[in-house]
């Protein structure tokens, strides 16, 4: 297997008990403290007595880390006194890979199948592949590995088909069964319906997940087809399970659905669809709840479609988007919703190392006063040209909203959007400007006792260089980008805003050539790199180039308010 040091997954378990608050506390433990895992959420549910638990890290220490918990939920999870509304059939009842980055779906199932291996065969419990870990077509389908529940699990387990894949075929009364798998980003979603009817509800789930429901004679029995198989109608969505039920903590009835594949059918057609399907039936859509953690794709998504939706601009900020979907779905109906802590990224860039574009606007300004080297001069050259793409996408979504026109709004969103992805690329380079210069400081430090150790360190420390050089480089690209933008709304945006425009001109021009001098200064003695010295000829280009397009600007806007 190729060298996946670098590889994170994601594991999501969840287990059968959303009750007993020091239980859940001490299994999720298990994980949290296995050195190179993560912990990132525990989402514990009273009325399912299901709690969903998340973590990340290198696979090695992860599936470390899920067999730690999954043999404390075997210790402390009685399945003999378990009761909730959702399925389950197992202490742990689900525990699924999922890659993040740096690893393949293939290379992930080959580690959902040695952690398998390990609690058949060390913890004695009955442990069954599912999705692309699947042993077979038949067990792909967590539902219907499932299926009966762990009160079927006796009549089930000692058939040829249902044998586990790991671990006795013999019902085991304290823990249940187990599935392990590996599979795409599941977002678990539930809807909120302003009745507390089951059948409802189950109704409007029927409409929408992939499966649909079984047709009926006008006797309502189920009718079967030629060779005795009942005919299905599918629901409305792809790549969508679902069921209705009551939630007595809430006193309302859910629809509560797994989206297996947010590319196909996304989080925001999923609940607008399940709007459309219960106000033709007479309910109405409350609110809505997502179990566990979500893609940030997922939720910047639902933002622009219901920003479009009112025909306003997209190009507003990541946070906008964020929050423009929680309240258009109504996300913190039940409890409160915290990006920083249900959305995948945020969850996991808080709990490694704060970054620099975090911190407070004064913080960041002692941090750089201060003795330490970084940051330095590249991470504001990133920041300069942050403030210049801000300006113009400013202007942007200012013009997308002025009265009178309206029938332009879309034409200056797309300028916001452009500025919004360019502002996102600055901010991270202000950080990666600082990795950078760390990185050279550890080649610095390797070991040169031996030839052999002079090599790599002098190889290391080249390698390090080089990066530190293509950093502010591709600064300078974003920033000089940008100058499109901001003579464009100098031109043709609201005349009001023209001067902002202006800025946002000196700020990018600020930008390259702050880069550029941090360009040259990492370049010394690498000139005639064969990577280096292309780098060079463009970066002098844009350099001289700055000044002619920053003028352009200037004197648009000059005309504009003189």
């Amino acid at each position: 297997m190729r060298d996946l040091s670098n590889a994170i997954i994601e594991c999501v378990p969840n287990i059968s008990e959303g009750r007993n608050s020091d239980i859940i506390k001490l299994v999720a433990d298990e994980a949290a403290n296995t050195e190179g895992v993560t912990l990132l959420d525990i989402d514990p549910g009273k009325a399912t007595n299901r709690t969903v638990i998340t973590f990340v890290g290198n696979p090695e220490a992860v599936i470390e880390g899920a067999f730690r918990l999954i043999k404390k939920a075997a210790e402390l999870i009685d399945m003999r006194n378990h009761t909730g509304e959702h399925p389950r059939m197992g202490a742990t009842d689900v525990c699924p890979l999922v890659p993040v980055s740096g690893i393949t779906m293939e290379e992930t199932v080959e580690f959902a199948k040695k952690l398998a291996k390990r609690v058949g065969e060390e913890l004695g419990i009955p442990a069954y592949l599912y999705e692309y870990a699947a042993s077979a077509e038949h067990r792909r389908n967590l539902a219907d590995i499932r299926r009966g529940e762990y009160e079927g699990i006796a009549d089930k387990i000692g058939t040829e088909q249902w044998k586990p894949d790991f671990g006795p075929a013999k019902f085991n009364e304290h823990t249940g069964n187990t599935a392990i798998g590996a599979r795409d980003f599941l977002i678990a979603y539930n809807v909120n319906l302003n009745t507390t009817s089951t059948r409802r509800a189950n109704s409007v789930a029927f409409d929408v997940r992939e499966k649909g429901r079984t047709k009926k004679d006008e006797n309502m029995k189920p009718i079967k087809d030629e060779n005795g198989n009942f005919i299905e109608i599918p629901g409305l969505l792809k790549c969508v399970k679902g069921i209705g039920w009551y939630i007595e903590e809430y006193g309302i009835a859910q629809i509560s659905m797994n989206l297996t594949n947010m590319n196909v059918t996304p989080l925001h057609v999923a609940f607008d669809t399940v709007c459309e399907r219960a106000q033709a039936r007479g309910l109405r859509v409350t609110g809505s709840e997502l179990v566990g953690l979500v893609p940030l794709q997922a939720m910047v998504e639902a933002g622009k479609f219901f920003l479009r939706k009112q025909n306003r601009s997209i190009g507003v900020g990541e946070a906008e988007l964020v929050r423009i979907a929680i309240k258009t779905m109504g996300l913190d109906e039940l409890t409160p919703f915290d990006p920083q802590k249900k959305i995948v990224e945020y969850a996991i860039q808080n709990a490694n190392a704060k970054k620099l574009v975090s911190m407070p606007l004064d913080k960041f300004a002692l941090e750089t006063a201060s003795e330490s080297p970084a940051p330095g001069g590249g991470s504001i050259a990133a920041y300069c040209g942050v403030l210049g793409a801000a300006l113009g996408t400013m202007v942007a979504n200012l013009s997308s909203h002025k009265r009178g026109w309206d029938d332009r709004w879309e034409e200056f969103s797309n300028y916001a959007e452009t500025g919004q992805e360019q502002i996102k690329e600055l901010l991270h380079l202000v950080d990666e400007d600082t990795n950078a210069f760390n990185k050279i400081m550890d080649a610095f430090g390797l070991p040169k006792g031996s030839a052999e150790e002079k090599a790599a360190r002098k190889a290391a420390i080249e390698a390090a260089t080089i990066n530190a050089i293509k950093v502010p480089f591709r600064t300078m690209e974003v920033s000089f980008q940008s100058f499109d933008l901001a003579k464009s709304m100098a031109d043709i945006g609201n005349p009001n805003s023209a001067s902002d425009a202006g800025v946002g001109a000196l700020c990018a021009r600020a930008s390259i050539k702050g880069a550029y001098l941090n360009v040259l200064i990492n370049a010394q003695g690498l000139e005639e790199n064969s990577e280096v010295k292309p780098i060079l000829v463009k970066a002098l280009e844009m350099n001289e180039a700055a000044d002619v397009r920053e003028k352009e600007v200037w004197d648009i806007v000059n005309s504009k308010i003189r």
